[in-house]
C-alpha cells in the first residue's frame, strides 16, 4: 500500500504544482473597438490580426485573426501579457497597424481607421496616353510608298 500511496501522492502534487503555475502566468483579456477615424461609426467585419513580437521587434510565428461584430467590437480571451502587433485591415478604409504592450488582466484597445489616401498616377487623369495620330500635312521626303504604287493623286479607282 505505501508502494502505491507515492506515486499517487506525486502526481497529485505535481498536478497542483502544474495548476499554480498556469495560474501565475499572466494573461489578459483584450477588448478592440475599431471605428471610423473621420464620423466615429463602428466598423463591421472588420479583420484584427495579433502577432506575438520577440524582445528585438521581430514578429512570431503564427497568429490569431479575430472579426469585428456589428457594432465594431472583438475580444480574445488568454492573450499573454508582453508585446504584439497588432494590424486591422477594413474594405475601403485605410491598414492600421502598431506594436502594443499587453500589461492588464483586462486591456481595451481602441483602433480609429483613416480613409485611404488618394492614389497618385503619371497619367494625370488616369486615362490611357492618347496615341500618336498621322499629321494631314504630308512631307514629300518622308512619303513611303512602293515602287509599284502612284501618288493619290493620279491613282485611277478600279474599274474606271
Amino acid at each position: 500500500m505505501k508502494k502505491t500511496f507515492q506515486p499517487l501522492s506525486i502526481f497529485v502534487f505535481l498536478s497542483f504544482l502544474l495548476v499554480q503555475v498556469s495560474a501565475a502566468q499572466n494573461v489578459s483579456t483584450v477588448h478592440f473597438t475599431v471605428s471610423k477615424s473621420y464620423n466615429g461609426k463602428p466598423v463591421r467585419n472588420a479583420a484584427v490580426v495579433i502577432h506575438p513580437v520577440d524582445k528585438k521587434g521581430k514578429q512570431g510565428r503564427g497568429g490569431i485573426e479575430l472579426k469585428t461584430d456589428p457594432e465594431g467590437k472583438a475580444h480574445y480571451d488568454g492573450l499573454p501579457f508582453g508585446k504584439v502587433r497588432i494590424q486591422v485591415i477594413a474594405e475601403d478604409l485605410k491598414t492600421f497597424g502598431e506594436d502594443i504592450e499587453i500589461t492588464k488582466e483586462n486591456q481595451e484597445i481602441t483602433i480609429k481607421l483613416d480613409r485611404p489616401q488618394a492614389q497618385y498616377s503619371i497619367y494625370g487623369d488616369n486615362k490611357k496616353p492618347e496615341e500618336k495620330k498621322p499629321s494631314s500635312t504630308s512631307d514629300p521626303k518622308s512619303s513611303t510608298s512602293t515602287k509599284d504604287e502612284k501618288p493619290a493623286s493620279t491613282q485611277k479607282p478600279p474599274g474606271a
